[in-house]
């Protein structure tokens, strides 16, 4: 929500993050309790009674944190929702990194526009001295994770890490500019860390390709228009909205926000490989297998995107839910998780800050997949 957003700026740092911790047809509606919404399909492959036991715990188990939206989509159609009190299907929920797949949606169309090439060194003006080890840096380093730059994700304490100075304090000006500044502390390709840095870099490269100003409001204008006219209507996400830093460049690591039906319509694309609604090919076949394809240093990563794969660096539940799933995961329990082989998607939008919290969630997710034939 953007005004979620607007008060971890307010915030600042710790605080904000402590802050943000802290009708008949085929719908079977609660007419006792309209609102919040709740309604689930009567003619879902699932019946309703079970739907609505496995949707339940998500929302009234404590142990699980804060579910603001569950959204369940099989064969592109919703089949069952439900939204805390508060919340609703217009509400413009806030990504966290549930926006890096996003990103990588629009580098794969950067790629097959020919701007950029998945292999080749990326062009990064701090990195072009004679001998500067990233000069060898590639986009597909950058989208599996394995740049090697000495980046902090999560620090000890929280405020610590290079993220939350990135996103809040003296990166936040030019967050791409704080991530670009980072030395290497691996060879490039050798290791995998999980890094929002390597995202903002993605999104400076990008805006990059796409004018040659450094007005911030030239650099928002031309990114806007490219997700406008590339992504946003052709893939009938309408509430998608990224935030910029005051640099001009899109927060694409962290910070976008959208209604939970349009999270459902992104895991859609990505399930019916680039493929709009109406069937219109948005996106490469190929880019969607490059994504879903497990990386050289972590099997449970693809291409910003994770893999229901076992890994000692694993989002997902491997073991619980089929391996084909793959998904979009953000702090504290955001999750858009994609089920081809079940022809499924399941969008769920909360906050939980512990982990058992998360843990939770996803085995509470995995046994609602599991209710779908494969």
């Amino acid at each position: 929500m953007k005004r979620e957003w607007n008060s971890v700026k307010r915030l600042g740092l710790g605080v904000a993050l402590a802050a943000l911790v802290g009708a008949g047809g085929l719908w079977s509606v609660r007419a006792a309790d309209p609102q919040p919404l709740y309604r689930v399909s009567r003619d879902a492959v699932v019946n309703e009674a079970a739907l609505r036991a496995a949707i339940d715990p998500l929302f009234d188990d404590n142990d699980m944190g804060d579910t603001r939206a569950l959204l369940v989509m099989r064969d592109g159609q919703v089949i069952a929702e439900r939204y805390a009190p508060g919340f609703g299907p217009d509400t413009k929920l806030l990504s966290w990194s549930i926006a890096k797949s996003v990103t990588a949606v629009l580098v794969g169309l950067m790629v097959s526009d020919g701007r950029l090439a998945l292999d080749a060194p990326v062009p990064v003006d701090a990195w072009r001295q004679p001998g500067d080890p990233r000069g060898r840096i590639t986009l597909r380093q950058l989208l599996t994770m394995t740049s090697g730059l000495d980046h902090v994700e999560d620090g000890d304490p929280l405020p610590a890490g290079d993220t939350v100075r990135m996103l809040f304090a003296d990166g936040a000006q030019d967050m791409s500019g704080f991530a670009e500044a980072k030395p290497l502390a691996h060879a490039p390709g050798s290791t995998f860390s999980y890094s929002t840095g390597s995202t903002m870099i993605l999104t400076d490269l990008m805006t990059r390709m796409l004018t040659n100003s450094d007005d911030p409001d030239a650099r928002r204008r031309a990114m806007q228009m490219f997700i406008d006219g590339r992504l946003k209507a052709p893939g009938q996400l309408p509430s998608l909205t990224p935030e910029y830093d005051a640099a001009g460049t899109m927060i694409g690591g962290s910070i976008l926000h959208m209604t939970a039906r349009d999270y459902g319509r992104f895991g859609e694309l990505l399930r019916r490989h680039g493929r709009s609604p109406t069937g219109h090919q948005i996106l490469p076949e190929k880019w969607i297998d490059i994504m879903t394809t497990p990386s050289a240093r972590n099997p449970a990563y693809g291409a910003h995107l994770w893999l229901n794969r076992e890994s000692s660096e694993s989002a997902l539940m491997p073991g619980q839910a089929p391996t084909s799933l793959f998904g979009c995961v953000g702090h504290n329990g955001q999750y858009i998780l994609v089920s081809p082989s079940q022809r499924l998607t399941v969008v769920r939008i909360g906050m939980s800050p512990h982990k058992e919290q998360r843990v939770a969630v996803k085995t509470a997710l995995a046994r609602l997949i599991g209710l779908f034939p494969g």
